[in-house]
């Protein structure tokens, strides 16, 4: 049982960071498209952004792994 909370928290930090990198990313986008000679600090900003939100998924990922190893046997 406590292998499949395990699971679940893993899955459930990969698809939260998902969606807020693609939010990110999409936000990135428009801006560039309508002030296109502020690419380089969107970009940049961009990547910081998603770095985090990827950071926020190895966590989950970590506690996940932990629980499942910790508590599943």
């Amino acid at each position: 049982m406590f292998t499949a909370i395990g699971a679940a928290i893993a899955a459930l930090a990969g698809v939260g960071a998902g969606v807020g990198i693609g939010i990110a990313t999409g936000k990135a986008v428009e801006a560039i498209a309508r002030q296109p000679e502020a690419a380089g600090d969107i970009r940049s900003t961009m990547l910081i952004g998603a770095a985090l939100a990827e950071a926020t998924a190895v966590y989950g990922f970590v506690i996940g792994v932990l629980i499942i190893l910790f508590l599943g046997a």
